[in-house]
């Protein structure tokens, strides 16, 4: 089930590999700053705490101190002829106002400070009713105690420390509040900190994928050189243990292939070579057989006949091979600048014998780089094909757009099922799915290497009203 569940999520997913060692820099970039955040708010915080409760402590007993030693004075030394005085005990002082003694205390950061004395509350600001009473029952049994309350909408420190009379007690609010805001600055600071750091863990995820990932690719681009008919493409042999095996392994493979295809181009064009005398006097033979047809039996013209459609396909199939083993055999073409509207119809009215191209306005003045006999084999195969296997040619269009121009190739014939239309372009192909024999042999090949010769694009769609649209682009320009 695990095993499931993480192949769902890789095909969910579908990183590519750098976004891949992106995402894990990241990742890790994010875990680290976060244990580092984590661990630094817990530390801050507790030792900011720890010092201001501590503070706090120190302040309210000083300040209680204080206030025994203006209400009492100092405790009074043992003296044998004082005997009314005991040892070691303080007098109250004539005429000592409580409120005045609070309002004397040394000034420090608390908010309000209150005694409870003599069975009555003494404060300046503070309500004595915000006391939590477990708080005030703690300092009362003797215990200095603080809590952290809210008064008034404000976070404090109560602080209690008791007196020397039972039940007495004194107590001061510290306010928490820039305590609060350091901390509340400190955890910004910290998630700022953690998001600069997946950042910057991204960005050197990316720069590390970058280098990591730069012979792979190149072995991209020379493969799909390869792939595009750059049989020469060859990758850069490095000192890297790593990959160096790759690259001399690719290059072998790559000139092992190149060796197999101009080998199998040399037979099929030798074989085609051969092919054409033999084919030249059987042309002849049947011509000259055609010519005294009336005086052929009838039993035997029906054969004649047959034999000379075949012996057609055999001509255009020989002249199909010279053609493809030309370019397999690493034919590179000459370019010269053409005017594609006079080409196209140059090219279609001749293989159709008829007036079937129509040329728009703006596409009279588009040329380009072209090699001439690529480009009219191009046109004159959609047309013979449209002619032979399709019920005829619906006619040619030439418009400006797309890559720069757009040749369009209609036909009469039932159309082509969309899962045939890239394998029609193959050699040999034949559409799987339709019962016609459309594309059969090296025609609609050729026509799709020469097109992609000429950098550009070719690919079949419905016509309106029925039928199937061969679409060229091509890159043009106008003159």
């Amino acid at each position: 089930m695990r095993r499931r569940l993480a192949r769902w999520g890789r095909h969910r997913i579908g990183l590519s590999l750098r976004g891949r060692v992106m995402l894990a820099y990241g990742l890790l970039a994010l875990g680290l700053s976060s244990v580092l955040a984590l661990v630094t708010w817990t530390v801050v915080s507790e030792y900011l705490t720890q010092q201001r409760e501590s503070s706090a402590r120190v302040e309210t007993s000083d300040n209680a101190a204080a206030f025994q030693y203006g209400l009492f004075g100092p405790p009074q030394a043992c003296r044998p002829d004082r005997e009314h005085v005991e040892c070691g005990t303080a007098t109250l002082k004539p005429n000592v106002s409580v409120i005045d003694l609070l309002n004397s205390l040394p000034s420090t950061d608390s908010a309000s400070s209150m005694v409870y004395y003599d069975g009555q509350w003494y404060s300046l600001t503070g309500r004595p009713s915000d006391l939590p009473p477990d708080l005030l029952a703690e300092v009362r049994n003797g215990s200095t105690s603080q809590r952290r309350i809210t008064v008034g909408g404000q976070p404090v420190l109560a602080v209690g420390v008791p007196l020397r009379g039972p039940g007495e007690v004194f107590f001061e609010w510290h306010p928490l509040s820039n305590l609060d805001n350091t901390l509340r600055t400190l955890k910004l600071t910290l998630i700022v900190a953690a998001i600069v750091t997946v950042l910057i863990g991204l960005a050197v995820g990316r720069l590390a994928s970058t280098l990591a990932l730069r012979p792979l690719a190149a072995l991209t681009r020379v493969a799909d050189a390869v792939a595009r008919g750059r049989l020469d493409a060859r990758l850069e042999v490095e000192d890297d243990r790593d990959l160096g095996g790759l690259a001399r392994s690719f290059n072998q493979t790559a000139a092992d292939l190149e060796r197999r295809v101009a080998a199998d181009a040399r037979f099929a064009g030798d074989v085609s070579h051969e092919l054409r005398t033999p084919l030249m006097t059987m042309l002849n033979s049947m011509q000259l057989i055609q010519n005294h047809r009336s005086e052929l039996p009838t039993a035997v013209r029906e054969p004649v006949e047959l034999l000379g459609d075949d012996l057609e396909r055999f001509r255009r199939l020989v002249i199909d091979l010279l053609e493809i083993s030309r370019d397999d055999g690493g034919d590179r073409g000459s370019r010269e600048i053409v005017r594609i509207a006079d080409l196209v119809r140059a090219a279609a009215n001749a293989a159709a014998g008829r007036e079937v191209t129509t040329v728009a306005p703006e596409a009279e003045g588009l040329t380009l780089q072209a090699d001439k006999r690529r480009l009219e084999r191009v046109i004159a195969n959609l047309v013979e094909n449209a002619e032979d296997h399709a019920g005829g040619c619906k006619g040619v269009s030439v418009e400006a757009g797309g890559l720069g121009v757009i040749i369009a190739v209609d036909d009469a014939g039932p159309g082509i099922p969309a899962a045939d239309r890239d394998r029609i372009f193959e050699r040999f192909g034949r559409g799987e799915t339709s019962n016609r024999s459309r594309g059969v042999g090296l025609g609609l090949a050729i026509v799709a290497r020469h097109v992609q010769w000429h950098h550009g694009t070719i690919h079949v769609t419905e016509r309106p009203g029925g039928g199937a649209r061969f679409v060229v682009e091509l890159p043009a320009k106008t003159v």
